[in-house]
């Protein structure tokens, strides 16, 4: 049978899938309603509330490049498997300091001072910020571990983006259910349709149900997925360090270590494709509330029902995305990813007043956001191919750019958006902002993406010593040279 045809059995994908459904829900209210809920609800001003996102992609990209190392170079805790280790030392980290970022300090109220509130949330912020970088890079690793050949790559990447998609639904039908409740409420007899701090307590609720949610997962993924322990010096055996699926013989080749992957160009290629895509996904994430209130100045049931439907859209493209892709190959399925987000920024930069023809354009942001998303994941592992001794360091600098990019993506804007702006210049600075978060972006990594037509992903192993002490100076392994 050849390794083309070989998967994981369905129970063992499904419990992969879920190993990162906790960061999941958690991203989706940090980046959707960190902003909202410090700048609207607790009363930051926008370069406060800018800063608190800063410190947390800051600390996150700090993070995941170390982290990465670490996980490529420790054993893990005895039989339990390095990868693992590391995702349950994250994950306790995210469920001790995530509840307390979406709820104010005991005794705080709208009139505590800005200072009081950051010095408060910033230690559990860079806490949940290791967590999840330990999380999210050692879920990321044992894609490589788990299956080798590209199809199954993409068919598990699919599958983790399927619970990313069904994570961020929860969340936005959580929160949808909450506002709902919350004006029919007798304590809120004006059905108030701005968000104030009267709105604290659905934040409170919202963030302890994802809580509960994600911690369910975790255990279900660490009863469910079994990760090969064994030295590198060792001989596969039977039991716990025979491999999942067969390898080809490119194992017993050279191996490259986290150095020799900052001399590799496609190394380059595929983390400026990443941070890209990221960008696309975080920041219109973080800023499609604001557009919707703002200068759509829809209800605030809409920064839930929107999200709600983008990934709903997004979740249905991810089913189809496997076929595609085997058709036309990964590459060529990103850029079909990136024309409905081009589309949706012509849309939005054309129609000022869209009203609920937004649901439309939310559709066609979403759908084109999942592509992208797991097709960039897919090219990583790609470029990772059988080194997956160095995979955490890879995803790990991928990361890197991702945090920090976005990170300082969101202080410009909010440095650009002084609090002192009218209310019609607010109108048109968030409408600008979707377009260039999405369109703008979207043309770099159209970009980016015709250097990987031009010059396709390879691995040209320079100097690279084997397990045996001895070097490899023209060995090259091509990795996507063809669209499949």
């Amino acid at each position: 049978m050849s390794d083309e045809s070989i998967t994981l059995p369905i129970c063992r994908r499904l419990t992969y899938a879920v190993g990162h459904f906790f960061n999941d829900l958690c991203a989706s209210m940090w980046f959707t309603y960190l902003l909202v809920y410090y700048h609207l609800v607790v009363g930051l001003e926008d370069t406060n509330a800018g800063l608190l996102l800063l410190i947390g992609q800051i600390a996150d990209g700090i993070c995941t490049p170390l982290i990465g190392y670490e996980s490529d170079r420790t054993a893990g805790c005895g039989k339990y498997g390095k990868r693992k280790t590391w995702h349950l030392v994250g994950t306790l980290c995210v469920f001790a300091s995530f509840p307390f970022i979406f709820n104010p300090c005991v005794g705080c109220d709208q009139d505590t001072p800005q200072t009081a509130v950051l010095i408060y949330a910033i230690p559990f912020i860079i806490i949940f910020q290791f967590g999840w970088a330990a999380t999210q890079i050692s879920h990321l690793s044992l894609i490589p571990e788990l299956v080798t050949c590209e199809h199954a790559k993409v068919e598990l990447t699919s599958y983790r983006y399927a619970f990313n998609v069904v994570a961020n639904i929860t969340v936005y039908a959580v929160a949808w259910l909450l506002f709902h409740f919350q004006s029919q409420d007798l304590r809120d007899p004006s059905g108030s349709q701005n968000l104030g701090w009267a709105d604290v307590t659905t934040f409170r609720y919202l963030a302890l149900t994802v809580w509960g949610i994600g911690t369910v997962f975790s255990i279900i993924f660490h009863l469910g997925t079994k990760e090969r322990v064994c030295s590198q010096n060792s001989e596969p055996e039977a039991g716990e360090c025979q491999p999942l699926i067969p390898r080809s013989s490119r194992t017993s080749g050279p191996l490259l270590r986290w150095k020799h992957w900052l001399i590799e160009p496609a190394f380059y290629q595929v983390a400026l494709l990443y941070m890209c895509t990221r960008l696309i996904v975080n920041l219109s994430q973080t800023y499609i509330p604001m557009y919707l209130t703002n200068s759509l100045s829809l209800p605030k049931n809409f920064i839930a029902s929107i999200p709600l439907v983008m990934y709903v859209s997004g979740l249905v493209s991810s089913l189809v995305m496997k076929p595609v892709s085997k058709r036309i190959g990964t590459s060529m399925t990103y850029f079909v990813g990136l024309l409905p987000i081009m589309v949706f920024s012509y849309w939005v930069l054309l129609d000022m007043n869209m009203g609920q023809r937004v649901y439309g354009a939310a559709v066609l942001l979403g759908s084109g956001s999942a592509v992208i998303l797991v097709m960039s994941l897919s090219m990583t592992a790609n470029l990772i191919g059988d080194q997956t001794q160095s995979g955490a360091f890879v995803y790990g600098a991928m990361s890197f750019t991702d945090k920090v990019a976005n990170g300082l993506g969101v202080m410009i804007i909010q440095t650009l958006h002084p609090s002192h702006m009218h209310d019609s210049d607010c109108i048109g600075f968030y409408h600008n902002v979707m377009v260039i978060v999405t369109g703008g972006v979207a043309v770099v990594a159209a970009l980016c993406l015709c250097t990987i037509f031009i010059w396709p992903i390879k691995i040209r192993r320079w100097f690279i010593t084997d397990p045996m002490g001895t070097q490899d100076e023209t060995n090259s392994c091509v990795i996507n040279g063809r669209v499949n």
